[in-house]
């Protein structure tokens, strides 16, 4: 098979979710709702954290930032993939698919920080509890949430400029919706072994760092939530917990299992790409709302005041026509 430098190469073919014409229109609607979904949800998320002062703690400023890193990793994928579902011509540009890896990384990369940093937050307000306002000091968060972005992009640095010097065949399909890293591997005709030692070295000990301190974390909870005397407390320590064990269910064990799956396109692996990518940033505030009443009562007082706001306008207005 003849070789193509990739500079020659300009655009690769997405398979996308389904070929079947019938089938693509009714995944378009559904993604398109669950996009507009994950962005009124994040946004939403943000608003409430932001105009309500009972919120401005450590906790609700990770899950701030959680919403904010949502919003951007949705975006990162689920457009282009509307895009390909009512398009006949399933391409993107070489340099869009190498932006889009670089911006998953970053993305992918600060969301698996940013669970294992609300984690840490946890543990701390668990088992730390008299001490926990020097340890998650305003500085404190903020340098956490610096770090979670900075590893990411470094991430992102390091391994798209290798992916930029890889050598394609002549066959440019990828079978996935978007470009993935993994995914340009088999496109690959030149020797890959660099790109893998580094990917190894830097994401995969970034992701496996990332969930050993989520599970550290978690087993001084469970130990510490064991020790309490009461019911009532245990019960109510857990409850502090539930929500962001679900979100770490949802992103870790997807990503993870999509991770160690060979790049196939088999429908198992793109269930396990959706489930990471674009159903967990939509899920991810919603699970959050609905299992915190601070969120809740927050929420029904930020309505609250946009709805006596928005009254109290349309009265002024209607006395000035009056008078």
């Amino acid at each position: 098979m003849g070789l193509r430098n990739h500079s020659t190469i300009t655009e690769f073919i997405l398979l996308g979710l389904s070929a079947d014409p019938h089938v693509e229109p009714l995944l378009f609607v559904l993604f398109l709702m669950i996009y507009l979904l994950t962005m009124m949800w994040n946004m939403v998320m943000l608003l409430v954290i932001r105009a309500d002062s009972h919120l401005h703690t450590p906790m609700y400023f990770f899950l701030s930032q959680l919403s904010f890193v949502d919003l951007c990793f949705s975006t990162v994928i689920v457009p282009k993939m509307l895009e390909n579902l009512l398009s006949k011509k399933k391409t993107i540009s070489v340099a869009g698919c190498l932006v889009q890896i670089f911006f998953v990384i970053v993305t992918g990369g600060t969301e698996g920080c940013l669970l294992s940093v609300m984690a840490y937050d946890r543990y701390a307000a668990i088992c730390h509890p008299l001490l926990y306002g020097q340890v998650m000091s305003n500085q404190v968060c903020v340098q956490l949430v610096c770090i979670s972005w900075s590893l990411s992009i470094l991430d992102a640095l390091i391994n798209t400029p290798l992916a930029m010097k890889m050598d394609f065949c002549e066959i440019r399909t990828i079978p996935h919706y978007s470009c993935e890293l993994p995914s340009l591997f088999p496109l690959s005709c030149s020797d890959v072994t660099i790109n893998l030692i580094v990917l190894f070295c830097s994401i995969i000990p970034h992701g496996i760092g990332t969930s050993v301190s989520i599970f550290y974390s978690y087993g001084r909870i469970v130990s510490t939530i064991l020790s309490i005397s009461s019911t009532s407390g245990r019960r109510k320590a857990f409850s502090t917990c539930s929500s962001h064990l679900i979100t770490v269910s949802l992103f870790y064990g997807s990503a993870f299992l999509r991770y160690i799956m060979p790049t196939s396109g088999s429908p198992l692996e793109m269930v396990f790409s959706v489930q990471y990518s674009v159903i967990t940033p939509m899920l991810n505030p919603l699970v959050y709302s609905l299992k915190n009443k601070l969120v809740k009562a927050a929420l029904k007082r930020t309505v609250g005041k946009f709805l006596n706001t928005f009254s109290g306008k349309i009265n002024r207005r209607n006395d000035r026509e009056l008078g």
